[in-house]
């Protein structure tokens, strides 16, 4: 090593993971309350220092499988934040993942384990450090790129209802969507398909489930809800 790097100062390096899921008609955040110091007991996004062999892609990956047990999940990175006395622990330079999961996926016990909750994103508790400057920058960005692009899908079950649907991109957008120019708009992509199933949980009359077909859509592919 040469005196270049030795005469600067070391810097810890983290992620932080925002996780959103789609319950009940709901966006909603997973959020841990802190188990340790500092800021022990209080609301806090899910995260973890950079390990030495690891890049910051793993880190992010990884932190997201220890807390819920999942892999391959939809992952965007959204920001540095290295604000000088950001962490009152240490000097700490954190970069921000966002990620879309299937509520009905992950590992219910390693999230218990870790003390974490599914909270609505129209009542995040008050947050540590920079989390809420990095939840708020997570759902402008999310909701940027589900307007022209599929991963909203990410947050559903592989088979759903069209009124699941309407209801996802409500949430996510936080206002209400015209039903008739919805149905319209998805018409017109023939990469959302409806299949032979009807959904038997429904109190009405049975709608049919629909499925996103990923093989038939591509990136030359209109989409916008």
């Amino acid at each position: 090593m040469t005196d270049y790097y030795i005469k600067n100062t070391k810097f810890y390096v983290s992620v932080d993971c925002i996780i959103f899921g789609f319950d009940k008609g709901e966006l909603k955040l997973l959020l841990l309350k802190r188990n340790f110091e500092p800021s022990l007991g209080q609301w806090s996004l899910m995260g973890g220092f950079v390990r030495d062999n690891e890049s910051v892609d793993d880190a992010a990956k990884r932190v997201l499988k220890e807390l819920t047990g999942l892999r391959n999940v939809y992952m965007e990175q959204v920001g540095t934040f290295g604000d000088v006395h950001r962490d009152p622990g240490e000097r700490v330079i954190s970069v921000a993942y966002y990620a879309l999961i299937n509520v009905n996926d992950y590992n219910k016990n390693l999230v218990k384990k870790h003390n974490a909750y599914w909270i609505s994103t129209d009542a995040i508790p008050e947050l540590i450090f920079d989390h809420p400057k990095m939840v708020l920058m997570a759902l402008n960005q999310m909701r940027k790129k589900a307007s022209a692009s599929p991963i909203g899908f990410n947050l559903l079950p592989p088979l759903f209802t069209l009124p699941q649907l309407q209801s996802l991109y409500e949430a996510i957008y936080g206002e209400a969507i015209d039903k008739r120019n919805f149905r319209k708009r998805i018409a017109e992509m023939n990469f959302i398909e409806r299949t032979d199933i009807k959904d038997k949980s429904s109190n009405t009359r049975h709608p049919y489930l629909w499925k996103f077909n990923n093989n038939a859509y591509s990136k030359d592919s209109k989409f916008k809800i």
